[in-house]
């Protein structure tokens, strides 16, 4: 019987490396895409994909790669943001055109796309192939929250974006078993993670959501050492 089959996008360090540990020491076959990767194998077995996640054209051939090394991906992790530093802090508008549309392309349509690929692949599996079929997207309290700042205008506009095609798919993908998240790490008061946010803890949210049983809406709000926590009624 083959492994299971997770594709972490935007694996870099904190989230992306806890996640690793976690899903190999869980009997995952594990596929890892960022940036700074090179294409090829770890010691330790996983597959290595370079990957721009500014372009969302690039999704289609971490798929393949991934599929070729293991099989289709039942587990997809969207991990990847970006917090841009305005050439002018004052000013909103000084973020050029071309920077907004690249954070977006990385935050919400790439997601989109690394989404799309997985549905399609997940079509060619009967119902019980593979195990549960789930996306998770790291997100956080801007798709409900106006921060109104111009260090997290491509953040909170990325992250939004993304929240509202992920709750789409979860309603109209539900029938089908498919499981779409927007993962959201709060503190216990229900406050915003800011940088804070711990790889471990998300790590270990992530497991529940793609093991366990679990009763957790789309918009997946958790707490450290608690799992998820119903915020919907947080006022900033």
């Amino acid at each position: 019987m083959s492994k299971p089959v997770v594709l972490i996008l935007g694996a870099g360090g904190n989230i992306g490396a806890s996640l690793t540990s976690k899903f190999a020491s869980g009997g995952y076959s594990i596929g890892l895409a960022s940036r700074s990767r090179h294409d090829g194998t770890t010691p330790e077995g996983h597959l290595n994909i370079r990957i721009d996640l500014t372009n969302p054209l690039s999704l289609p051939s971490a798929f393949e790669k991934t599929k070729k090394a293991f099989g289709i991906p039942n587990i997809v992790i969207y991990n990847a943001a970006m917090m841009r530093v305005p050439p002018n802090p004052e000013d909103m508008f000084s973020v050029s055109v071309e920077d907004m549309a690249s954070d977006v392309n990385l935050m919400t349509v790439s997601a989109y796309a690394a989404a799309r690929e997985a549905v399609k692949a997940w079509e060619g599996l009967h119902q019980d192939e593979g195990g549960k079929k789930v996306f998770i997207y790291t997100g956080n309290m801007l798709n409900k929250t106006i921060m109104a700042s111009p260090y997290v205008l491509t953040l909170g506009v990325g992250k939004a974006g993304a929240a509202y095609w992920i709750g789409s798919a979860s309603a109209l993908y539900a029938d089908k078993g498919y499981k779409f998240y927007y993962a959201d790490q709060h503190l216990s008061d229900g406050g915003p993670m800011g940088t804070d946010v711990g790889g471990p803890a998300a790590a270990e949210f992530y497991w529940k959501l793609v093991t366990e049983d679990v009763d957790v809406p789309w918009d997946a709000t958790f707490v450290e050492g608690k799992g998820y926590v119903d915020f919907s009624a947080f006022k900033k």
